[in-house]
């Protein structure tokens, strides 16, 4: 149905210790290969953007072994005499990022910066045109995104699991198999060094956002010297995605929630879901409770929540989740909730599940989750039975790719932005991953809501911070606190 791929999309459009710093399997310094620039795919098409493939090995520690397709684009800078190197990107997800450097200039990133570096993009390894991966999943299994359903109780819970544990069955049996052991963070890493190579730069600037964070880290701590300006927008913890961090999402919401509170509270008239944000809050629980017993027009509890929970990621969607509200309230045809499936969301949401299932071990007792999600339910009413929920993580069989921990050790040349209420990926992990740095990074956050801040907020005092850094590599001195702006 349509509202199950709106949450998908409203959800997936959302982000070895320092001394292994020369892990087996570094990609080594290389000689420039030959990269042939030309017309992107269709589905990744935009003016001034250029494509191309190169290959990366499948196994890092067998370099002479089996190699895989790597697709990148780039948006080169149109000022040769003011550009001083290349920009990687990575928009979160995972997902594809072949189109994001030219998403980024719609976004409107400053034109300063990209006069100052060709912007280039990838598509993962096992996603989009990189060499794909599958897990042969269903249309309904493809709906579900990065953050499990709502569990109201433990035959939820017992639910959950055994679509998840059909899911790792059909990762581990498909064609694509035989990358599994293979598709990592780490490894996507690595691929983006072999990118640095192939374009011949000493070093690469980099800005990620959300898991593309996480990204980011792991690469200045494999390759803190061949690591120009690192900026981290939407930051996910140390630890990447792994079930602490599905757990965070409650806290998103818990933090997220009260911006629309307000809202719908300054709009009663249009809405008439509560003249105060307490009266609001209290509708939720309302509508959750009365969904929970009956659906209505095929909206549940658990739709409910999750409906509300990703719509909030842009303060655009609140006037949508106020529609949607009233819509359920009265029992009136919901409104229009956004476009269906992308092309090759099956390939998207089988690649997310082989890069965060192969990055940490996940606990595989139904039983843990069970007991996690009522403690989540209790300490965070609105969401926590979600976050808590299972995820195929939990019976992969593929081993775990050795974790990457992130340090303090290497260059002090990373930055990072963070809105105080992000419900994708909370300040909670963001100030998590600031210790972890050390004096290597700088954090900027700026007292708004939404998951993205440059250039996506318009806040000047964030804009300002990250700007000058790609400019100049200067920091703030210290961390840094922008109030809010009107947006």
């Amino acid at each position: 149905m349509r509202k199950t791929w709106s949450i998908a999309l409203a959800i997936a459009i959302l982000a070895a210790a320092a001394a292994a710093a020369a892990p087996a399997g570094a990609s080594p310094e290389a000689s420039p290969e030959t990269v042939n620039w030309g017309p992107c795919p269709a589905d990744a098409a935009a003016p001034g953007l250029e494509c191309s493939t190169i290959k990366v090995p499948l196994d890092y520690d067998d370099p002479g072994g089996k190699r895989i397709d790597i697709a990148i684009s780039r948006l080169a800078s149109k000022n040769p005499g003011q550009r001083r190197g290349v920009l990687l990107t990575n928009p979160g997800g995972p997902s594809a990022g072949l189109k994001f450097p030219a998403d980024l200039r719609t976004a409107k990133m400053p034109q300063a910066v990209l006069d100052s570096y060709d912007l280039i993009g990838f598509d993962p390894r096992g996603m989009g045109h990189s060499t794909p991966v599958t897990c042969d999943l269903t249309p309904e299994q493809s709906a579900v995104g990065n953050v499990p359903p709502y569990a109201r109780d433990a035959a939820d819970v017992a639910k959950r699991a055994e679509q998840s544990k059909a899911i790792a069955r059909q990762c581990a049996a498909s064609k694509s198999a035989w990358m599994l052991p293979h598709v990592s963070t780490a490894n996507t890493a690595r691929d983006m060094d072999s990118i640095r190579a192939a374009l011949g730069e000493k070093k690469i600037s980099f800005a990620g956002y959300s898991w593309g964070t996480h990204l980011g880290a792991v690469y200045t701590t494999l390759y803190p010297q061949r690591s120009d300006r690192i900026m981290l927008d939407s930051n996910v913890g140390p630890d990447g995605w792994d079930y602490a961090n599905d757990r965070l999402y409650a806290q998103g919401f818990d933090d997220r929630f009260p911006d629309f509170a307000k809202f719908a509270a300054a709009n009663s008239a249009t809405y008439g879901l509560g003249s105060t944000p307490e009266q609001v809050t209290a509708k939720y629980f309302d509508l959750a409770a009365r969904l929970d017993k009956a659906p209505v027009r095929d909206v549940d509890g658990p739709t409910f929540r999750m409906l509300t929970y990703g719509f909030l990621f842009n303060d655009l969607g609140m006037p949508l989740v106020g529609k949607i509200w009233q819509a359920l309230d009265k029992d009136q045809p919901l409104p229009p909730m956004g476009p269906d499936a992308p092309p090759g969301i099956e390939n998207l949401v089988s690649g997310r599940y082989y890069m965060i299932c192969n990055d940490s071990r996940w606990p595989g007792s139904v039983g843990t989750y069970q007991r996690t999600v009522a403690i989540d339910r209790l300490r965070h009413p609105m969401f926590g039975a979600a976050g808590a929920n299972v995820q195929p993580c939990a019976f992969w069989s593929a081993p775990a790719d050795p974790p990457v921990r992130v340090g303090d050790r290497g260059p002090s040349n990373v930055l990072m932005l963070q809105n105080q209420r992000d419900p994708a990926t909370p300040l909670a992990g963001a100030e998590k991953l600031r210790r972890a740095f050390g004096d290597r990074a700088r954090l900027v956050t700026v007292d708004a809501g939404g998951h993205g801040v440059y250039p996506y907020v318009g806040n000047k005092c964030a804009d300002t911070a990250a700007t000058t850094f790609l400019l100049t590599g200067e920091r703030p001195k210290h961390d840094l606190a922008c109030a809010a702006e009107p947006r």
